[in-house]
Protein backbone atom coordinates (compact mmCIF):
# COMPACT_ATOMS: atom_id res chain seq x y z
CA UNK A 1 0.00 0.00 0.00
CA UNK A 2 1.51 3.83 -0.24
CA UNK A 3 0.74 6.51 2.18
CA UNK A 4 -1.70 8.83 0.58
CA UNK A 5 -1.05 12.83 1.42
CA UNK A 6 -2.86 16.46 1.42
CA UNK A 7 -1.97 18.57 -1.14
CA UNK A 8 -0.15 20.27 1.86
CA UNK A 9 2.20 16.22 2.71
CA UNK A 10 -0.02 15.47 5.96
CA UNK A 11 -1.38 11.89 5.90
CA UNK A 12 -5.12 11.56 4.29
CA UNK A 13 -5.87 9.04 6.76
CA UNK A 14 -9.23 8.66 5.18
CA UNK A 15 -7.89 7.90 1.87
CA UNK A 16 -5.86 5.08 3.54
CA UNK A 17 -9.13 3.69 4.74
CA UNK A 18 -10.72 3.98 1.57
CA UNK A 19 -7.96 1.96 -0.27
CA UNK A 20 -7.77 -0.59 2.09
CA UNK A 21 -11.54 -1.27 1.87
CA UNK A 22 -11.14 -1.55 -2.09
CA UNK A 23 -8.35 -3.96 -2.00
CA UNK A 24 -10.26 -5.83 0.84
CA UNK A 25 -12.50 -6.69 -2.23
CA UNK A 26 -9.90 -7.93 -4.47
CA UNK A 27 -8.40 -11.44 -4.66
CA UNK A 28 -5.34 -10.51 -3.26
CA UNK A 29 -4.35 -12.53 0.20
CA UNK A 30 -3.67 -9.57 2.27
CA UNK A 31 -1.50 -5.68 2.53
CA UNK A 32 2.16 -4.67 3.49
CA UNK A 33 1.95 -1.27 5.15
CA UNK A 34 4.80 0.78 5.49
CA UNK A 35 6.95 -1.23 2.60
CA UNK A 36 8.69 0.88 0.40
CA UNK A 37 6.23 2.04 -1.85
CA UNK A 38 4.60 3.23 1.29
CA UNK A 39 6.96 6.40 1.61
CA UNK A 40 7.89 4.80 5.19
CA UNK A 41 11.25 6.09 5.98
CA UNK A 42 9.19 9.89 4.87
CA UNK A 43 6.79 9.35 7.45
CA UNK A 44 7.46 10.39 11.49
CA UNK A 45 6.87 7.75 14.18
CA UNK A 46 3.70 9.06 15.28
CA UNK A 47 2.45 8.95 11.72
CA UNK A 48 3.69 5.34 10.98
CA UNK A 49 1.73 4.48 13.85
CA UNK A 50 -1.31 6.45 12.80
CA UNK A 51 -1.20 4.93 9.17
CA UNK A 52 -1.20 1.11 10.75
CA UNK A 53 -3.88 2.23 12.72
CA UNK A 54 -5.88 3.22 9.99
CA UNK A 55 -5.42 0.57 7.78
CA UNK A 56 -6.20 -2.16 10.18
CA UNK A 57 -9.49 -0.48 11.08
CA UNK A 58 -10.70 -0.54 7.24
CA UNK A 59 -8.94 -4.01 6.03
CA UNK A 60 -11.57 -7.25 6.09
CA UNK A 61 -10.28 -9.88 8.88
CA UNK A 62 -9.55 -12.58 6.29
CA UNK A 63 -6.77 -10.51 4.86
CA UNK A 64 -3.25 -11.15 5.92
CA UNK A 65 -1.71 -7.86 7.17
CA UNK A 66 1.90 -7.59 7.37
CA UNK A 67 3.21 -4.02 9.30
CA UNK A 68 6.89 -2.53 7.62
CA UNK A 69 8.63 -1.81 11.08
CA UNK A 70 12.06 -1.77 9.99
CA UNK A 71 14.38 0.22 11.32
CA UNK A 72 18.05 1.10 11.65
CA UNK A 73 18.06 -0.44 15.41
CA UNK A 74 17.12 -3.38 17.19
CA UNK A 75 15.43 -1.25 19.43
CA UNK A 76 13.06 0.78 17.25
CA UNK A 77 12.11 -1.93 15.04
CA UNK A 78 11.22 -3.92 18.01
CA UNK A 79 8.88 -0.91 19.38
CA UNK A 80 7.03 -0.41 16.65
CA UNK A 81 6.48 -3.87 15.94
CA UNK A 82 5.21 -4.98 19.35
CA UNK A 83 2.60 -1.79 18.47
CA UNK A 84 2.06 -3.46 15.23
CA UNK A 85 0.93 -6.76 17.22
CA UNK A 86 -1.08 -4.83 19.99
CA UNK A 87 -3.18 -3.96 16.56
CA UNK A 88 -3.29 -7.41 15.56
CA UNK A 89 -1.38 -7.36 12.86
CA UNK A 90 -0.05 -10.97 11.32
CA UNK A 91 3.83 -10.07 10.28
CA UNK A 92 6.57 -7.86 10.72
CA UNK A 93 8.12 -6.84 7.56
CA UNK A 94 12.02 -5.60 8.50
CA UNK A 95 14.20 -4.13 5.79
CA UNK A 96 17.81 -4.41 6.02
CA UNK A 97 19.66 -1.74 8.22
CA UNK A 98 21.63 -0.43 5.50
CA UNK A 99 23.19 2.93 6.85
CA UNK A 100 26.39 1.86 8.31
CA UNK A 101 26.74 -0.62 4.96
CA UNK A 102 30.67 -0.92 5.08
CA UNK A 103 29.82 -2.02 9.11
CA UNK A 104 26.69 -4.48 7.66
CA UNK A 105 28.81 -7.76 7.74
CA UNK A 106 27.38 -11.14 7.94
CA UNK A 107 27.76 -11.61 11.36
CA UNK A 108 25.98 -8.38 11.76
CA UNK A 109 23.37 -9.01 10.08
CA UNK A 110 22.68 -12.51 12.15
CA UNK A 111 22.66 -10.38 15.05
CA UNK A 112 20.10 -7.99 14.32
CA UNK A 113 17.16 -10.30 12.82
CA UNK A 114 18.02 -13.02 15.53
CA UNK A 115 17.78 -10.38 18.03
CA UNK A 116 14.32 -8.95 16.63
CA UNK A 117 13.04 -12.32 16.02
CA UNK A 118 14.42 -13.51 19.61
CA UNK A 119 12.03 -10.57 21.24
CA UNK A 120 9.39 -9.88 18.09
CA UNK A 121 5.51 -10.67 19.01
CA UNK A 122 4.97 -11.57 16.16
CA UNK A 123 6.32 -13.87 13.04
CA UNK A 124 9.51 -11.90 11.10
CA UNK A 125 9.57 -11.83 7.24
CA UNK A 126 13.37 -10.57 6.33
CA UNK A 127 13.23 -7.91 3.39
CA UNK A 128 15.85 -7.06 1.38
CA UNK A 129 15.55 -4.53 -1.47
CA UNK A 130 18.69 -3.27 -2.99
CA UNK A 131 17.14 -0.40 -5.26
CA UNK A 132 16.51 1.44 -2.39
CA UNK A 133 19.00 0.25 0.62
CA UNK A 134 22.18 -0.56 -1.92
CA UNK A 135 22.54 -3.40 0.09
CA UNK A 136 21.78 -7.15 -0.83
CA UNK A 137 21.19 -9.43 1.68
CA UNK A 138 23.77 -12.24 1.45
CA UNK A 139 22.13 -15.90 0.52
CA UNK A 140 23.98 -17.61 3.58
CA UNK A 141 22.85 -15.13 5.72
CA UNK A 142 19.46 -15.66 4.40
CA UNK A 143 19.42 -19.69 4.85
CA UNK A 144 21.40 -19.31 8.38
CA UNK A 145 17.89 -17.36 9.87
CA UNK A 146 15.58 -19.08 7.97
CA UNK A 147 15.77 -22.08 10.79
CA UNK A 148 14.74 -19.41 13.38
CA UNK A 149 11.43 -20.55 14.46
CA UNK A 150 10.14 -17.21 14.26
CA UNK A 151 11.22 -16.08 11.13
CA UNK A 152 8.73 -17.66 8.01
CA UNK A 153 10.14 -15.81 4.89
CA UNK A 154 11.65 -12.96 3.21
CA UNK A 155 10.39 -10.51 0.90
CA UNK A 156 13.02 -10.74 -1.73
CA UNK A 157 13.43 -7.54 -3.91
CA UNK A 158 16.36 -7.58 -6.66
CA UNK A 159 14.55 -8.97 -9.22
CA UNK A 160 17.54 -12.07 -9.65
CA UNK A 161 15.19 -14.78 -10.20
CA UNK A 162 18.73 -17.30 -9.92
CA UNK A 163 19.24 -16.11 -6.13
CA UNK A 164 15.50 -16.91 -5.66
CA UNK A 165 15.60 -20.48 -6.80
CA UNK A 166 18.68 -20.49 -4.95
CA UNK A 167 17.08 -19.90 -1.84
CA UNK A 168 14.42 -22.14 -1.64
CA UNK A 169 16.67 -24.78 -2.55
CA UNK A 170 18.82 -23.78 0.34
CA UNK A 171 15.51 -23.53 2.31
CA UNK A 172 13.95 -26.47 1.64
CA UNK A 173 14.43 -29.07 4.42
CA UNK A 174 12.38 -25.81 6.64
CA UNK A 175 8.99 -27.35 6.72
CA UNK A 176 6.59 -25.48 9.93
CA UNK A 177 3.05 -26.38 10.78
CA UNK A 178 0.88 -23.54 10.33
CA UNK A 179 -3.20 -23.08 10.99
CA UNK A 180 -5.24 -22.65 7.80
CA UNK A 181 -9.27 -22.15 6.87
CA UNK A 182 -10.49 -25.55 5.78
CA UNK A 183 -9.66 -24.03 1.69
CA UNK A 184 -6.63 -23.58 3.32
CA UNK A 185 -5.86 -19.41 3.38
CA UNK A 186 -4.47 -18.10 6.06
CA UNK A 187 -5.88 -17.70 9.80
CA UNK A 188 -5.28 -13.81 10.38
CA UNK A 189 -5.06 -12.30 14.19
CA UNK A 190 -8.44 -10.34 13.59
CA UNK A 191 -10.40 -13.96 12.56
CA UNK A 192 -8.86 -14.76 16.02
CA UNK A 193 -9.78 -12.05 18.01
CA UNK A 194 -13.17 -12.75 16.37
CA UNK A 195 -13.50 -16.66 17.31
CA UNK A 196 -12.28 -15.56 21.22
CA UNK A 197 -14.29 -14.26 24.13
CA UNK A 198 -17.76 -13.10 22.56
CA UNK A 199 -18.01 -14.04 19.20
CA UNK A 200 -18.26 -11.21 16.58
CA UNK A 201 -21.26 -11.96 14.75
CA UNK A 202 -21.25 -15.84 16.00
CA UNK A 203 -17.97 -16.41 14.49
CA UNK A 204 -16.06 -18.47 16.17
CA UNK A 205 -12.38 -20.68 15.46
CA UNK A 206 -12.87 -24.61 15.48
CA UNK A 207 -10.34 -27.05 14.61
CA UNK A 208 -11.61 -29.78 12.25
CA UNK A 209 -10.08 -33.14 12.66
CA UNK A 210 -9.16 -35.32 9.37
CA UNK A 211 -10.01 -34.91 5.88
CA UNK A 212 -13.50 -32.80 5.09
CA UNK A 213 -16.34 -35.01 5.75
CA UNK A 214 -14.41 -37.08 8.33
CA UNK A 215 -16.51 -35.79 11.23
CA UNK A 216 -15.41 -33.56 14.26
CA UNK A 217 -16.14 -33.93 18.18
CA UNK A 218 -17.75 -30.49 17.75
CA UNK A 219 -20.56 -29.13 16.20
CA UNK A 220 -19.75 -25.91 14.83
CA UNK A 221 -22.06 -22.55 14.71
CA UNK A 222 -23.25 -21.82 11.00
CA UNK A 223 -20.56 -19.03 11.10
CA UNK A 224 -17.95 -20.37 12.58
CA UNK A 225 -14.56 -20.43 11.06
CA UNK A 226 -13.24 -24.04 10.41
CA UNK A 227 -9.88 -24.40 10.55
CA UNK A 228 -6.97 -27.22 9.71
CA UNK A 229 -3.31 -27.59 9.80
CA UNK A 230 -0.54 -27.40 6.92
CA UNK A 231 2.78 -27.64 6.14
CA UNK A 232 4.56 -25.23 4.60
CA UNK A 233 7.96 -24.41 3.94
CA UNK A 234 10.11 -20.81 4.23
CA UNK A 235 8.05 -18.24 2.19
CA UNK A 236 10.05 -16.48 -0.46
CA UNK A 237 8.12 -13.69 -1.77
CA UNK A 238 9.71 -11.37 -4.38
CA UNK A 239 9.14 -8.02 -5.53
CA UNK A 240 9.89 -7.44 -9.14
CA UNK A 241 6.71 -7.43 -10.95
CA UNK A 242 8.89 -8.02 -14.33
CA UNK A 243 10.15 -11.43 -12.96
CA UNK A 244 7.07 -12.42 -11.46
CA UNK A 245 6.25 -15.71 -13.83
CA UNK A 246 9.78 -16.70 -13.55
CA UNK A 247 10.08 -16.19 -10.03
CA UNK A 248 7.23 -18.87 -9.45
CA UNK A 249 8.50 -21.01 -11.70
CA UNK A 250 11.84 -20.84 -9.82
CA UNK A 251 10.11 -21.83 -6.23
CA UNK A 252 9.05 -18.47 -5.14
CA UNK A 253 5.76 -18.79 -3.12
CA UNK A 254 4.03 -15.96 -3.40
CA UNK A 255 4.88 -11.60 -4.04
CA UNK A 256 4.51 -8.26 -2.49
CA UNK A 257 4.60 -6.08 -5.20
CA UNK A 258 4.74 -1.89 -6.16
CA UNK A 259 2.55 -2.44 -9.35
CA UNK A 260 -0.39 -4.43 -7.52
CA UNK A 261 -1.13 -1.11 -5.42
CA UNK A 262 -2.50 0.15 -8.65
CA UNK A 263 -3.21 -2.94 -10.06
CA UNK A 264 -3.87 -5.89 -7.90
CA UNK A 265 -5.81 -8.08 -10.21
CA UNK A 266 -3.28 -8.61 -13.02
CA UNK A 267 -1.09 -9.99 -10.98
CA UNK A 268 -3.49 -12.18 -9.02
CA UNK A 269 -3.76 -13.34 -12.23
CA UNK A 270 -0.45 -14.19 -13.00
CA UNK A 271 -0.15 -16.23 -9.96
CA UNK A 272 -3.83 -18.18 -10.46
CA UNK A 273 -2.81 -18.66 -13.77
CA UNK A 274 0.49 -20.42 -12.88
CA UNK A 275 -1.02 -22.06 -10.10
CA UNK A 276 -3.43 -23.60 -12.19
CA UNK A 277 -0.51 -24.45 -15.03
CA UNK A 278 -2.35 -22.54 -17.44
CA UNK A 279 1.65 -21.14 -18.58
CA UNK A 280 -0.12 -19.77 -21.88
CA UNK A 281 -2.46 -17.13 -20.20
CA UNK A 282 0.08 -16.54 -17.79
CA UNK A 283 2.56 -15.64 -19.72
CA UNK A 284 0.22 -13.43 -21.53
CA UNK A 285 -0.65 -11.54 -18.30
CA UNK A 286 3.09 -11.65 -17.44
CA UNK A 287 3.98 -9.70 -20.49
CA UNK A 288 1.12 -7.26 -20.49
CA UNK A 289 2.50 -6.48 -16.16
CA UNK A 290 6.20 -6.12 -17.33
CA UNK A 291 5.40 -3.42 -19.68
CA UNK A 292 3.50 -1.60 -17.04
CA UNK A 293 5.47 -2.49 -13.99
CA UNK A 294 8.93 -1.38 -16.04
CA UNK A 295 7.35 2.20 -16.96
CA UNK A 296 5.49 2.67 -13.71
CA UNK A 297 7.60 1.25 -10.96
CA UNK A 298 11.16 0.70 -12.16
CA UNK A 299 11.73 3.85 -14.50
CA UNK A 300 8.93 6.56 -12.73
CA UNK A 301 8.81 4.89 -9.25
CA UNK A 302 6.46 5.88 -6.30
CA UNK A 303 5.00 9.40 -8.13
CA UNK A 304 4.07 6.96 -10.70
CA UNK A 305 2.41 4.39 -9.01
CA UNK A 306 0.11 7.09 -6.98
CA UNK A 307 -0.81 8.33 -10.39
CA UNK A 308 -1.42 4.53 -11.73
CA UNK A 309 -3.89 4.00 -8.72
CA UNK A 310 -5.87 7.17 -9.37
CA UNK A 311 -6.50 6.04 -12.66
CA UNK A 312 -8.01 2.88 -11.20
CA UNK A 313 -10.27 4.04 -8.40
CA UNK A 314 -7.77 4.03 -5.79
CA UNK A 315 -6.56 7.32 -3.99
CA UNK A 316 -2.54 7.91 -5.31
CA UNK A 317 -2.43 11.43 -5.03
CA UNK A 318 1.28 13.15 -4.53
CA UNK A 319 4.22 11.79 -2.84
CA UNK A 320 5.87 13.89 -0.04
CA UNK A 321 9.14 15.91 -0.93
CA UNK A 322 11.58 15.27 -1.88
CA UNK A 323 9.87 12.82 -4.51
CA UNK A 324 8.56 15.10 -6.91
CA UNK A 325 4.98 14.39 -8.63
CA UNK A 326 5.10 14.04 -12.63
CA UNK A 327 5.06 15.95 -15.35
CA UNK A 328 2.64 16.47 -17.63
CA UNK A 329 4.59 14.18 -19.87
CA UNK A 330 5.19 11.83 -17.60
CA UNK A 331 1.34 11.33 -16.62
CA UNK A 332 0.60 10.47 -20.62
CA UNK A 333 3.07 7.61 -20.26
CA UNK A 334 1.56 5.80 -17.47
CA UNK A 335 -1.76 6.59 -18.87
CA UNK A 336 -0.76 4.84 -22.21
CA UNK A 337 0.50 1.85 -20.35
CA UNK A 338 -1.87 1.20 -17.81
CA UNK A 339 -5.02 0.95 -20.30
CA UNK A 340 -2.98 -2.53 -20.28
CA UNK A 341 -3.61 -3.07 -16.93
CA UNK A 342 -7.34 -1.66 -15.97
CA UNK A 343 -9.49 -2.75 -13.21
Amino acid sequence: MTTPFYPDGAVYFKKIEHNADRYSRTPVSGLVVLGSTGEAVMLSDEERREVLRATVEASAPEKVLIAGTGAESVRETLRLTEYAAKLNYDVALVRTPHFYRPQMKPEAMLAFYRTVADQSPLPVLLYTVPPYTAYDLPLEVICGLAGHPNIIGIKESSGNVEKVAAMVEGTRGIRRTVTVTEVQQAVTARMRTMGSGEPKNGSELVTVGGAPGAGTATQPAKTAIRTRSKEIGFQVLVGAAPTLLDSFQAGASGAVLALAAPAPTICFEIYSAWRDNDLELARLKQQKAGTVARKVVSELGIPAVKHAMDLNGYYGGTPRLPLLPLTAEQKGQVESVMSQCRN
